[in-house]
């Protein structure tokens, strides 16, 4: 696609479009991504929360205190709102339990993982099939502001042809936060990598294979919090994964990087939200743009935690109404992700090439 003759940065998309009529949602789960992303998303883009529903009736209750809604006593109470976006803030292992208790044809809203693997997956998109679902995965990196205006830049060719793709992270998460990760068996690449893995298939499509080694740390009983990984795209473009969960010490050397090149162009950014969460430090998106001399900064409109969870929740809603033509992310679309985070898992398990014996 051409360009302009002089680069503007302010004039990338970094937003969704709002829908017109917001319908109103009700979550299932109370963990603490629904108060650190998911309501405040909702309250700064006006989408009306009808209430909640948690096993855990306390945690439940403090939650729909502090945002002024309902906490429901059961799944069943909170699957009857009428009109309402079904909003799944559920580990994987709940996900298929809480879709068979909507009605048909309901518009729902996935948490990742599409189940705890791909098998999981495949019978939530069953599910989703049988009953009509509206049904969305809640990968909602791709929404985020650096990364719609990194895509607009890219589709106006101020990159070139993409060529190169790194995203490195050294940084220390706090994995408890989320009490269910200590009993997962699969951890850092089904939880947290896979938003990258899944951003990058909508950069670059799907890749040929993966190779990938993905292993916990003696310091702590997290089944996996250290990935490495390479996606074949061939000959002509090259994609790393560099992940460490547990660089703790200190935030002089820490990470949370993605660096984008192209035959004509570059992008950086930087990924805040990790590197002190739930708080974060500011999203970065720098470019240097074909034609350019120099890198120049994006003036970023929003970040990662909240507003990419707001434009997820818009597509959706936009979708339903008819005011968007596709469901980005769909239950369809996010197979192919689990199906590459199967890929991972299976290259992790498997023997390495052996080096060859001095003879």
């Amino acid at each position: 696609m051409s360009t302009s003759t002089a680069f503007d940065p302010t004039s990338l998309a970094q937003s969704w479009p709002a829908p017109s009529r917001p319908c109103s949602v009700v979550t299932f789960g109370a963990g603490s991504i629904v108060g650190d992303a998911h309501y405040p998303a909702y309250r700064k883009s006006g989408v009306p929360i009808a209430g909640l529903y948690d096993p855990d009736r306390d945690k439940a209750r403090r939650l729909a205190d502090a945002w002024g809604t309902v906490a429901f006593a059961s799944v069943e109470q909170a699957a009857s709102v009428k009109g309402a976006i079904f909003d799944l803030a559920t580990p994987p292992a709940a996900h298929a339990k809480v879709l068979e208790a909507l009605p048909d044809g309901a518009a729902v809203l996935i948490q990742k993982p599409m189940g705890g693997d791909l098998d999981a997956a495949t019978e939530i998109l069953q599910i989703c099939r049988r009953k009509n679902l509206k049904a969305a995965v809640n990968f909602q990196l791709r929404f985020a502001p650096m990364m719609l205006a990194l895509k607009d830049a890219i589709a106006r060719g101020w990159l070139g042809e993409v060529v190169d793709v790194d995203v490195l992270l050294a940084l220390s998460t706090p994995w408890s936060l989320w009490e269910f990760v200590a009993r997962e068996p699969r951890v850092e690449i089904a939880l947290h990598s896979i938003h990258y893995l899944d951003l990058i298939r909508q950069l670059l499509g799907d890749p040929r294979g993966v190779h990938a080694k993905t292993l916990g740390h003696p310091n702590h009983r997290i089944a996996q919090t250290r990935t490495s990984a390479i996606l074949d795209y061939g000959d002509v473009v090259r994609c790393n994964l560099s992940i460490n969960h547990d660089h703790a010490f200190g935030r002089r050397y820490q990470a949370c990087e993605f660096r984008v090149c192209g035959t004509e162009g570059a992008a950086y950014l930087k990924l805040g939200v990790n590197l002190d969460y739930p708080r974060g430090e500011p999203d970065i998106l720098e470019i240097h743009p074909k034609g350019g001399d120099g890198w120049v900064e994006v003036p970023l409109k929003g970040t990662w935690f909240p507003d990419g969870f707001a434009g997820r929740m818009a597509n959706l809603q936009r979708y339903v109404a008819g005011e968007d033509a596709e469901l980005v992310g769909s239950v369809e679309d996010a197979w192919n992700t689990m199906a590459l985070v199967e890929a991972a898992y299976r290259s992790s398990a498997s023997p390495a090439t052996p080096i060859a014996p001095k003879p």
